[in-house]
């Protein structure tokens, strides 16, 4: 398993090996706009979420970019996807292991990163999970960087129970502060110098570059460290009668 003295080890490591930048690498997901429709993102967006829905079309995917990376904040496992046929795999298993139903959702444009947003439920046996996720996209329409929250009070990004769409100053988000999702095919290479430098300044960033280097590691000690409690914490659900 992998501790914090091994997380820093390579931390530092990518760290001492930055050198340099160049302007495409640097590129952050706020200097692109859209290319496409509104309805077009918003679609995009449902078939996500059709996705994980195992009552829905299986055949009605979204379109993945190459690098797409899912991020889900605590008490969730963070980076729980990285890459185009790692995430359609990880849809189909999540469908299997935990079956659900995503009926109630509410999904929108914005004209600024990330273009779609959504407040959905996801529909268990056990009771319903509330869900804000944020959908960024390349020049291509193709989601480059997938976000998710609890719909719970404290879990959500913004400190603002008014701002329910994250638009306000002061919104704690990682697709926007990860260089190269900005470029025009949001390609995040985890090996640039922009991105080293990046997480020199951002714990957060050199966290999720530990996670992308090690990701099936690092989920399975996530999840071992989660609990058999995650769902109650993550979705509101009373626990369970002794």
């Amino acid at each position: 398993m992998w501790n914090n003295a091994h997380r820093w080890v390579v931390v530092a490591g990518l760290i001492l090996t930055a050198c340099g930048t160049n302007d495409v690498d640097e590129q952050l997901s706020t200097d692109l706009t859209p290319t496409q429709t509104g309805d077009y993102y918003v679609d995009q967006a449902n078939r996500y979420f059709d996705a994980l829905d195992e009552t829905a079309d299986p055949n009605n995917l979204p379109k993945y970019s190459e690098l797409v990376a899912r991020w889900e904040w605590p008490p969730w496992l963070y980076l729980t996807g990285f890459g185009q046929e790692q995430m359609e795999a990880l849809d189909e298993a999540v469908k299997v292991l935990t079956p659900a139903t995503v009926g109630a959702r509410d999904c929108r444009f914005f004209p600024v990163q990330p273009f779609a947003r959504c407040r959905v439920s996801f529909e268990y046996a056990e009771g319903g999970c509330p869900i804000y996720e944020e959908f960024t996209f390349n020049d291509q329409g193709e989601m480059t960087f997938i976000e998710a929250w609890s719909d719970l009070p404290g879990l959500l990004p913004m400190a603002d129970p008014n701002d329910l769409w994250a638009e306000g100053d002061g919104v704690h988000r990682m697709s926007t502060k990860l260089p190269g999702l900005g470029n025009a095919n949001g390609l995040i290479d985890v090996d640039s110098a922009a991105m080293k430098q990046a997480a020199d300044r951002d714990p957060e960033i050199a966290d999720f570059l530990i996670r992308a280097e090690y990701f099936w590691p690092e989920w399975f000690e996530e999840y071992d460290l989660a609990g058999d409690d995650l769902f109650q914490r993550g979705c509101g659900w009373p626990a369970p009668a002794p």
